[in-house]
Parts: C-alpha cells; sequence; structure tokens
C-alpha cells in the first residue's frame, strides 16, 4: 500500500510502461501532460512526443543505451494532451535487461521555466543535447555520424538562434543555467 502511495504522489512524473505503452501514471505525471488517469491506461507513448519521426529517433536512441546499461536518460521536447510543446527532463529504469523496453519506470520532469522553447531542427536538437553533455565537435560529429564542419554549422545556427556569442553562454541558455 505505502510503494503505491510513494508512486502515486512522487514528486516527479512518474509511468510503468511496457513496450512504449503506459500502464500506469502519477499524479504529476498528469498534472505535466494533461487530462485524467484514464486518459493513460494502456495509452502509447508516441501520443506524447512532437512527431512520429522523434518518436522512433529518441527511441532507437534510447534503446541503445539501454542494451549497454539498462538505463537512458535526456532532455527533450514533448507535447502535452493539448498540443503545446515544453521541454521534458526523462530517465528511464528497465526491468527486463534482456528485452529493455518490455517493462521499465520512467521519470519525467517539466523543465520548460528553465528553458525556452525554440524551434530545432531534430538534427539541431541532436547537437545541442550532446554538446550540452561536453561533446567536442568531433566527438559529437562521431556520435551523429556528421563531420566536423557539419557539426560546426549546426552549433552556429544554434548560437544565432539563442542569441548566444560563444559555447559555453550556449551551453548555459540550453541548460536553464542563470548567465
Amino acid at each position: 500500500m505505502s510503494s503505491d502511495i510513494a508512486f502515486q504522489h512522487a514528486p516527479v512524473g512518474l509511468v510503468e510502461m511496457e513496450n512504449r505503452i503506459i500502464r500506469r501514471a502519477n499524479l504529476r505525471f498528469i498534472r505535466i501532460f494533461g487530462g485524467t488517469v484514464e486518459d493513460y491506461w494502456n495509452r502509447p507513448l508516441r501520443d506524447f512526443y512532437p512527431s512520429q519521426a522523434e518518436f522512433e529517433r529518441i527511441g532507437a536512441r534510447g534503446l541503445d543505451a539501454m542494451r549497454r546499461t539498462g538505463d537512458y536518460h535526456d532532455e527533450r521536447i514533448m507535447r502535452r494532451s493539448d498540443g503545446e510543446l515544453f521541454w521534458c527532463r526523462v530517465r528511464g529504469q528497465s526491468l527486463t535487461p534482456d528485452n529493455p523496453f518490455r517493462h521499465g519506470i520512467w521519470s519525467f520532469a517539466d523543465i520548460s521555466d528553465e528553458r525556452p522553447l525554440v524551434r530545432l531542427t531534430p538534427r539541431e536538437r541532436d547537437v545541442a543535447i550532446l554538446t550540452c553533455q561536453g561533446l567536442s565537435a568531433k566527438e559529437v560529429g562521431v556520435e551523429l555520424k556528421l563531420s566536423f564542419r557539419t557539426v560546426e554549422a549546426h552549433r552556429a545556427r544554434l548560437l544565432e538562434k539563442f542569441g548566444a556569442r560563444k559555447l559555453p553562454e550556449l551551453v548555459a541558455k540550453l541548460s536553464g543555467m542563470p548567465l
């Protein structure tokens, strides 16, 4: 009984998923994404991504990481039930390491107050995330299978979109740190 109370009233959005289908969601998750408890029973997680392509792309990256470590985390744009886009910090832990998406617990935190919502291409988003993780342009290029120059071009567009003069200022804006 107390574990269910802890799950339901946790200060972060929690879901139990099987094969990327929500089996149960806590109260904070419902507040973050909108709707009612019934709206989330057996609901595909893809309903909360900006697009099917984003769902597939992030899923592939997450599956790869979970096969290696059993867990995954990132910060991404997600979609509330009313269609509003927002920044979300996501962490997942597989309960079935042999098949990472079969069963797991995932947390979701709304970080939109810390992050400006700027329209980014999927590739710009990838470059931004890896840049915030401290990867050099060469390392980002290796991870995304892009040339160093292509990564630098994406970073230049990110600097412009976020009104940053240098890379550390961009990272500060992307990570929500005070300048």
